[in-house]
């Protein structure tokens, strides 16, 4: 087993040079071996882009800049083994990822970057959007930001007369298999931000987004609580691994 201390972090300024300085860490000069694997790694994602590259090959690119001086791909491939794939390591919580043989501040804070920037890049696509005109982005940015959870996430959209998306916000955190949903508290909510339509949003981490009946109840209480104020509930997504179910489509509203 790969020891802790077998990967030395270093961080790296932002804007600089692509490696460090050789004599900065005590292992000394970087092997000419790595340093060409690391170009020719770099070469070939500026080529083919991460189509082109299996996921610890990529998880490697992501972990050049927080472990400068070393091999990465023993750590790589220990985190996949871990977690599963790429999108459940970059999804994977920080204390979590910390476990891991090899994985320290930097590694951490690297990932979560990169997982940051992926959930921003899908989010302004459908932010401040006409949801049913972007119907397959919303589709994405929810299966990048909760398919890949460990555990349940429930978060709500909030829409305008105009089915524009006006707000999305996590409102409750569970297990693996529970996530506790207030119907009075969603609602509230919902008059607070001026929404007249609301869509709910939740993962299932087992992959398989087939309701529970307590989802079907939930979904129930919460359109009671807004039809007594007048707000519509367009749906409720199910996120799996590879698939979302919709109540709407499948008859359950």
């Amino acid at each position: 087993m790969t020891s802790r201390n077998s990967f030395q972090e270093a961080p790296l300024p932002l804007f600089g040079s692509d490696e460090a300085m050789p004599a900065a860490l005590p292992e000394g000069r970087l092997p000419s071996y790595i340093k060409d694997h690391r170009r020719r790694l770099r070469a070939r994602f500026l080529m083919g882009g991460a189509q082109a590259m299996p996921d610890y090959e990529l998880l490697e690119l992501v972990l050049f800049r927080a472990i400068p001086r070393q091999d990465v791909k023993p750590l790589a491939r220990a985190l996949l083994e871990r977690f599963g794939d790429f999108n459940r390591v970059l999804a994977a919580p920080a204390h979590q990822l910390a476990e891991v043989a090899g994985v320290g501040e930097a590694v951490v804070t690297d990932l979560k970057i990169v997982e940051a920037a992926a959930h921003r890049m899908v989010r302004a696509k459908v932010m401040q959007r006409h949801v049913l005109s972007s119907w397959d982005s919303l589709l994405d940015y929810c299966h990048t930001t909760m398919s890949h959870r460990a555990t349940e996430l429930f978060r709500v959209l909030f829409l305008d007369t105009r089915n524009t998306l006006i707000a999305d916000e996590e409102l409750g955190h569970g297990t693996v298999n529970h996530v506790p949903v207030y119907p009075r508290e969603i609602a509230k909510r919902a008059l607070e931000l001026d929404a007249t339509a609301l869509i709910l949003v939740h993962n299932h981490p087992s992959g398989d987004p087939t309701p529970s009946q307590s989802d079907i109840d939930m979904t129930e209480q919460v359109n009671a609580a807004c039809q007594a104020l007048g707000i519509a509930l367009h749906d409720h997504l199910i996120i799996g691994k590879s698939r979302e179910l919709s109540f709407r489509s499948e008859g359950y509203l």
